[in-house]
């Protein structure tokens, strides 16, 4: 039970308390070149993308956030059945609660809303038990009937939260094992501290079929752990590397596709992030907040980012999404220092 009212905790920390990181560069200091002759039309921009084969209507994933309690229960049924309407993908939040206590595995069960959704499950990679983490990854996906699996990393969380087990030995040949032996396609994500490309190739060497980089710029769940009692969570708030960082480092170091997560807040950060070399963006707090008004308010956020995406994508002459990859970007201030520094690693 101390899992399940954790869970809640969570959402309610996120829902009624400033998490937001502050002062981290982001999308904003990054710019599109305009283009005053786009040689198109508005209505002829098309925002649809293809993610591991999948058609969306917007590359868009709602990303993981709740489940395990009964707010979660309805906040994912929300959330799903928005995805389905408009066409995106969904990921539940971690069922190691389910796992637990197969009693609350219906709070994450969405598939008598969301049909035909690209439907992915959620483990935390450090959590699972060694000798069972495919039999778990199983039950996980099973569970919900997901068509694909996130592992997720979160060592500074699990460092800050009260009850937390920051114990990440071996957890690279556990993620290895699973991405071996599942039979459904295995991505891995960060928590909002951003992937490096060194950590980026050795998840690619792993089998991942896919990374969401979850970077800093969006929620800080060392702020909100530090809400529950953990210790150090203000100071290591903006811990981290800012999402566009690791977007374009990834892009050039692996050839899985990216998911560009962490502070992606509007369309034009995403017509960025794709820029970047993404393949699609995931979002999270400002959903869940459109959540617990209903899902008019998620879908209706959903058609804005849709119409934030097609505008800049005409103000860069970009009929089809993938031609935003030839799209320049001009990073400014500490952004503008954080991609010279990428480069002289490379060097």
């Amino acid at each position: 039970m101390r899992t399940s009212q954790r869970k809640k905790s969570h959402v309610d920390l996120c829902l009624g308390k400033d998490v937001q990181m502050k002062g981290v560069p982001g999308f904003d200091s990054l710019h599109f070149i305009h283009r005053a002759l786009p040689e198109l039309d508005l209505e002829g921009v098309n925002t649809e993308g293809t993610f591991l084969g999948k058609k969306l209507n917007v590359p868009l994933l709602i990303s993981a956030m709740t489940g395990g309690h009964e707010a979660g229960r309805k906040i994912n049924q929300i959330l799903a059945s928005a995805a389905q309407e408009f066409g995106v993908a969904f990921c539940v939040g971690s069922q190691h609660a389910a796992l637990e206590n197969p009693k609350l595995a219906d709070t994450y069960q969405v598939r008598d809303v969301a049909e035909n959704v690209f439907l992915f499950a959620n483990l935390s990679a450090s959590q699972l038990t060694e000798g069972k983490e495919v039999e778990e990854a199983e039950k996980a996906v099973e569970m919900i009937d997901a068509d694909g699996l996130f592992l997720h990393l979160n060592p500074l969380q699990e460092a800050i939260q009260p009850e937390g087990k920051p114990k990440y030995r071996g957890v690279l040949k556990k993620i290895q094992k699973v991405c071996r032996e599942l039979k459904v396609p295995v991505l891995v994500k960060e928590t909002g501290c951003g992937i490096s490309r060194e950590v980026g190739k050795e998840i690619e060497n792993a089998g991942a079929a896919g990374i969401d980089v979850a970077g800093a710029g969006g929620t800080s769940w060392a702020l909100v752990e530090s809400y529950r009692g953990g210790k150090h969570g203000e100071l290591f708030r903006n811990w981290g590397i800012p999402t566009p960082v690791c977007v374009a480092e990834l892009a050039r170091e692996v050839k899985i596709p990216i998911i560009a997560g962490g502070g992606v807040r509007s369309g034009l950060d995403a017509a960025k992030a794709l820029a970047l070399g993404a393949s699609a963006v995931s979002v999270a707090l400002p959903l869940l907040h459109a959540a617990r008004k209903g899902k008019k308010a998620v879908l209706d956020y959903l058609k804005n980012f849709q119409e934030e995406l097609r505008l800049a994508m005409f103000l860069t002459g970009c009929a089809r999404v993938e031609e935003l990859r030839k799209v320049p970007l001009v990073p400014t201030g500490e952004l503008a220092d954080w991609f010279r520094g990428s480069e002289l690693r490379s060097r």
